[in-house]
């Protein structure tokens, strides 16, 4: 019993849709992914017209991509880098032949052939400039 006069009664119980997961054929999907690729932005038209989701559809075009095979095939990126104890030296790109002067300052020079040691070079440059 009621003690509220004015209280509404449920007179109709409605039931909603809870948004079960669908499942999609490989070919309702494609037929989808090339309905989205009539034009630049149909993709977002295409989804509200088949209830999915923008991203969905975005993974369902990325994984009916058709990849070039071969030399063509390959993409940009990272590319694995190996440290190594002994550094590979650096071949230098100026001639063998030649001489290079090196002002260090306080009427100092170093003059040296184009195919002096770098490594004997740069030990010979910091000692002359810590005096």
């Amino acid at each position: 019993m009621d003690s509220n006069k004015f209280s509404a009664q449920v007179e109709r119980l409605g039931v909603v849709e809870t948004g079960r997961r669908r499942r999609w054929t490989d070919d309702e999907k494609l037929k989808i992914v090339l309905e989205s690729m009539q034009s630049p932005r149909a993709v977002s038209s295409t989804a509200r017209r088949y209830g999915i989701s923008r991203s969905l559809l975005l993974n369902w075009r990325r994984s009916f991509r058709t990849e070039p095979d071969g030399e063509a095939g390959q993409k940009s990126g990272f590319v694995p880098a190996m440290v190594v104890a002994d550094p590979v030296a650096l071949t230098p790109a100026a001639p063998a032949n030649g001489r290079m002067v090196i002002e260090i300052g306080n009427d100092r020079r170093v003059i040296v052939d184009a195919g002096v040691d770098a490594g004997a070079l740069a030990r010979v440059l910091a000692i002359l400039e810590r005096r």
